[in-house]
């Protein structure tokens, strides 16, 4: 029986058989039968590829089908007719290939991992930390929490099961931690769906979303606050501290007697300081708040001012040249006391439980003299200015209680109404 041929133009193309395949080593463009336009495309270099020679809306086009061997003749053949069939219905293929890699490249151009989101995102937001240990924290969390389980995975694929992947492993054990966690996943995940690296839903959301996945963070883990002195134990504390030598000592007991954080402490310029005026203003660039602070300074606060040497812009340098104390100093020296259980911070909750349960003063002063955010925004409408004069009493007050020795029952500062006004 003779081979089937085609015509191609004017001459008819024999069928080949896969054998007569094989052997085709002259460069150029061998057809090779049975569907029109299926030829062997053989390169000078010897390569040899299956090409499909077709019109496509009157324009003769060359459209790749494969390698040869890889791809066999038979094969070739089937991927040809199917070719023509989608031509014959109007479809241009090669206009539809050339779409989808475009897509594909553009696609993986815009892929972002977790990962690199963490990196862009702290790089974003570099500005908004005041504390570079902050910024840390937030790494340290994501990279060893996250990153193990997500940080590979292209940002766009990650669901609602990733995050309880990397969630409830810790978040009956490990619960504060836990809940940070997810709220630096949820503020990363926003930020690659704003820049359009994802779509949809935030898979790390509390609300409406992972509080019907996870118990209540408040229901599992206690609340763990700064270990605070009793404010009845505070005139023998301050005795002995004030017997203590050194920065961090001096340190310690100015933010005691000012009630402030210690990193504004630790951080205080002698050009923030009115001696005259007996006010420290806090830039707000160093608050907590971000908004400007006065803390009015009693005796002995100055006192301790007025007797620090002027070696520099800092009040309480550190060891480094032009480097303020480390946040370790304060808690070094409540070791070298014997009190380890307590921190820095914990006075501040020591002065507001003496405000509360030993004064008169009204609760708004004692608020500001912490710099706490007035939350309720008709009572922050209605209180414009910062109190200073009341406050300047609850600090005097505060003075003279903390230089009080042996507090007993029996023996209690009594109460001060301040005036009014």
């Amino acid at each position: 029986m003779a081979p089937e041929v085609r015509k191609r133009g004017r001459r008819k193309v024999k069928a080949l058989s896969p054998i007569e395949v094989q052997r085709l080593t002259t460069p150029g463009m061998n057809f090779v039968g049975e569907v029109a336009g299926l030829a062997l495309l053989v390169k000078v270099t010897g390569a040899r590829s299956w090409i499909l020679r077709c019109s496509i809306a009157g324009k003769r086009r060359d459209m790749g089908l494969g390698g040869f061997p890889d791809v066999t003749l038979a094969d070739a053949r089937r991927r040809a007719r199917d070719m023509r069939e989608r031509i014959d219905n109007g479809e241009d293929p090669i206009g539809q290939r050339r779409e989808s890699r475009a897509a594909l490249r553009a696609a993986l151009v815009k892929a972002m991992t977790f990962d690199q989101c963490v990196d862009a995102y702290l790089n974003a937001h570099n500005e908004s930390w005041s504390n570079p240990k902050h910024r840390q924290q937030w790494r340290n969390t994501l990279t060893s929490y996250a990153g193990p389980v997500v940080g590979a995975l292209n940002v766009a694929h990650i669901e609602t099961g990733h995050v309880l992947k990397v969630l409830e492993p810790i978040w009956k054990t490990k619960t504060e931690t836990a809940s940070r966690l997810r709220g630096r996943m949820e503020s990363v995940l926003s930020w690659a769906t704003t820049r359009g690296y994802r779509t949809g839903e935030n898979p790390a959301r509390w609300k409406g979303h992972l509080q019907n996945l996870l118990a209540m963070p408040s229901k599992i883990a206690k609340v763990e606050h700064h270990a605070a002195l009793p404010y009845r134990e505070l005139g023998a504390f301050m005795a002995d501290l004030s017997r203590r030598e050194g920065i961090g000592a001096r340190a310690l007991e100015f933010a005691i007697l000012t009630a402030a954080r210690s990193g504004e402490v630790r951080g205080a310029a002698w050009a923030e300081i009115d001696l005259e005026a007996a006010l420290w203003t806090v830039p707000g660039e160093r608050m907590k708040a971000k908004n400007e602070h006065a803390v009015p300074l009693s005796d002995a606060a100055l006192a301790i001012l007025r007797a620090l040497p002027r070696e520099g812009s800092l009040v309480f340098p550190g060891a480094r040249e032009g480097r303020p104390l480390s946040d370790m100093s304060l808690t070094a020296v409540l070791r070298r006391m014997g009190r380890g259980d307590l921190t820095a911070h914990g006075f501040r909750s020591t002065f507001r439980d003496w405000a509360a349960e030993q004064t008169a003063y009204p609760p708004d002063v004692v608020e500001m003299s912490l710099a706490h955010t007035i939350t309720n925004k008709v009572e922050a409408a209605y209180r414009r200015g910062d109190l200073i004069e009341k406050r300047r009493r609850l600090m005097d007050d505060w003075a003279k209680f903390c230089s009080t020795v042996a507090m007993t029952t029996d023996n209690v500062l009594p109460m001060r109404f301040p005036k009014a006004g």
